[in-house]
């Protein structure tokens, strides 16, 4: 199972393996404190595209193609992550405020089509 999880919420057993799936560390947070199996920087959108897109919502379904585009270029970044899937549950770490826009929805999405192919 795959599940997007922020990091601010306590980990837990079902959380399986845990990937923080951000370009920048999660602000608050000691690298210490966070329970996570792998920091995955190339998997996240790249500086511009984040930049662009800036979390306003009016840019969400192009924010979403274009960081599909960049997925689609970089397999090595996310290959990481269906071999994790294989073995069983799966949480991408994320530290956006807004639960329903954010780039870690994207790559879920992105790969639970990747499984399908």
């Amino acid at each position: 199972m795959l599940k997007v999880k922020r990091v601010y919420e306590s980990a837990e057993k079902s959380d399986g393996v845990r990937f923080l799936v951000e370009r920048l560390w999660p602000r608050g947070i000691k690298k210490e404190e966070l329970s996570m199996d792998a920091w995955l920087k190339d998997v996240a959108p790249s500086a511009n595209l984040r930049r662009w897109f800036a979390h306003d919502i009016t840019k969400w379904e192009e924010f979403q193609k274009c960081y599909r585009i960049e997925l689609e270029e970089n397999p090595d970044a996310w290959n990481v992550i269906l071999d994790a899937l294989k073995l069983g549950n799966v949480t991408l770490l994320y530290s956006a405020h807004d639960r329903e826009h954010n780039s870690a929805l994207v790559l879920k999405s992105f790969l639970e089509e990747s499984l399908r192919k």
